[in-house]
């Protein structure tokens, strides 16, 4: 056969690929366990009582930016982990600072509070579950972004996964706070964020195993 036949042969019916599909792929998969994060937030633990007075509280939507924020860039990271040769270039600082502002935050509150008050702006009433209760709701969110990370190319595993858990931590966290009736500082830059390094852990330790490809 000669050249150009085999060129004819291969080009026939070539269609051109649409270099949207996976994004929108991966947005009706985030969409879908988000949903699924909220009706398993919903079944399990219900939605706060007090939720339409809360809203009306400044660090009602000072805890929702937190974890949107976080979610935002933890999503970022994926996105620039998921290509091979990818760098993350600034995409960390997008979670350090957050973080950052959080816990000066909590840490002028704990300072301006009285000391009988302190261990209340630390603890709430929630700390014992609050952690396990975040990583639980994330698990649609982590399956999700798993699925959507094997679609790709990662070639750093282990950072792609914790990534990846980061990510659904922070998005579990901000459905879980629909629950939560914790609001101070303090309580959030801990509690809140060692919930989202659960499935940050398990990511880390399941990624190369679950990312292989």
């Amino acid at each position: 056969m000669r050249t150009d036949d085999l060129v004819q042969m291969l080009a026939k019916g070539a269609e051109a690929v649409d270099a949207r599909a996976p994004a929108r792929r991966a947005l009706a998969a985030l969409a879908a366990a988000t949903v699924c994060a909220l009706l398993l937030m919903a079944g399990l633990l219900g939605l706060q009582p007090a939720l339409a007075q809360e809203a009306i509280e400044p660090m009602f939507w000072v805890r929702e930016m937190f974890c949107a924020a976080l979610g935002a860039a933890g999503l970022l990271c994926v996105a620039r982990l998921a290509r091979p040769g990818m760098r993350l270039g600034l995409a960390p600082l997008g979670v350090a600072a957050p973080l950052l502002a959080m816990w000066i935050l909590g840490s002028v509150g704990l300072l301006a509070a009285d000391p009988q008050e302190r261990s209340i702006l630390l603890f709430g009433q929630t700390a014992s579950v609050c952690p396990f209760l975040i990583a639980l709701i994330s698990v649609p969110l982590f399956f999700a972004l798993v699925w959507i990370l094997r679609a790709l190319a990662p070639t750093q595993l282990r950072l792609a996964g914790a990534a990846g858990g980061f990510a659904s931590g922070a998005v579990g966290a901000l459905v879980y706070s629909l629950h939560c009736p914790e609001l101070a500082a303090p309580f959030l830059g801990i509690w809140y964020v060692l919930g989202m390094l659960i499935p940050t852990v398990v990511g880390a330790l399941l990624g190369p195993r679950l990312l292989r490809w």
